[in-house]
C-alpha cells in the first residue's frame, strides 16, 4: 500500500513543478526520519482517499523494516521518472502526453494512425482503415493463423463471402485458396457481408468511448452492443483483432 501510495504521487500534478526525484526524496526522507504525517502529505488525493493517515500510520508501524527498505530504494533514483497523462478523446481514442522540458508534449502514438501496441489503439486503427477502406491496412490486425485459412475464426468476419459455389474461397492464381487477401475482404465487405458488417462496426464505434478493454497476457476483449465482444491476440509484440 505504501508502494502504490508512493507511485501515485509521482504522478501528482501537485508536485510536478518541484520535480519527481525530488518528491520521491522527500518521501523517502520523512519515511525514514520517522515524520510520517508529512510523508502522507505528499500522496495523491486519490492514494489519501484510498488509505487514511491513520491506516497510513499502522502500515508504517506495523511493517518498519519494508518501510525503510521502500525508502532507501527510492532515496536516489537514477534517472526523474518519466510523467505521463492520458486524455481520453469524443471518439474513446487515448492520447498520451509526456511532461518534459517544463512542458506537455503528445506522445508519437498521436501520429501513429494505424497503431498496434495496445488493444485499444488496434481497435481505433482497425475502424480507422474500415472507415477508409483500407483493406491492405486492415490485413496488419489480423492474425496469422486466420489470413493462411488455419484459425477458423468464428463468425467468418474474415473473408466470409467472398466464396465461389461449395463454400471455398475463391483463390488468385498462384495463391492457395485459404489466403486470405484485402481483395478477398474488399469483395466480402462490399458484398455479402455488407450490412452485418456495417452493423458491427457501428455497434463497436457507438460502445468505445466507455468501453472497458480486459486483459489477461496475450488475449484481450471488449464487449459492446448486445451481446458482442471484440476478442483480440498479441501477436509478434502487437495486437491483432482475432474476432469481432
Amino acid at each position: 500500500m505504501i508502494a502504490l501510495g508512493l507511485l501515485s504521487a509521482c504522478g501528482s500534478s501537485t508536485y510536478v513543478q518541484q520535480g519527481p526525484s525530488d518528491t520521491l526524496r522527500s518521501y523517502a526522507r520523512a519515511l525514514q526520519e520517522g515524520r510520517v504525517d508529512e510523508a502522507y502529505r505528499l500522496l495523491s488525493d486519490e492514494a489519501r482517499r484510498s488509505m487514511s493517515l491513520e491506516a497510513f500510520k499502522r502500515a508504517v508501524r506495523e511493517n518498519p523494516e519494508d518501510v525503510h527498505e521502500i525508502a532507501r530504494a527510492i532515496a536516489r533514483p537514477s534517472a526523474d521518472p518519466v510523467v505521463t497523462a492520458t486524455v481520453t478523446v469524443p471518439n474513446g481514442e487515448e492520447l498520451e502526453l509526456i511532461f518534459e522540458g517544463g512542458k506537455w508534449r503528445l506522445d508519437a502514438a498521436a501520429v501513429d494512425l494505424y497503431g498496434q501496441s495496445t488493444p485499444r489503439q488496434a481497435l481505433l486503427g482497425f475502424l480507422r482503415a474500415f472507415e477508409r477502406k483500407r483493406y491492405d491496412v486492415i490485413l496488419r490486425y489480423i492474425p496469422d493463423a486466420e489470413k493462411e485459412g488455419l484459425g477458423g475464426l468464428g463468425g467468418g468476419a474474415w473473408g466470409e463471402g467472398a466464396v465461389r459455389e461449395g463454400g471455398v474461397p475463391e483463390a488468385p492464381p498462384g495463391r492457395s485458396e485459404g489466403e486470405l487477401t484485402a481483395e478477398k475482404i474488399k469483395d466480402s465487405w462490399e458484398g455479402p457481408q455488407k450490412e452485418h458488417i456495417n452493423r458491427n462496426v457501428q455497434a463497436i464505434k457507438a460502445a468505445l468511448p466507455t468501453a472497458t478493454i480486459e486483459e489477461t497476457g496475450d488475449s484481450a476483449s471488449m464487449a459492446y452492443g448486445a451481446g458482442g465482444t471484440v476478442a483480440f491476440l498479441r501477436e509478434h509484440g502487437a495486437w491483432k483483432i482475432r474476432e469481432f
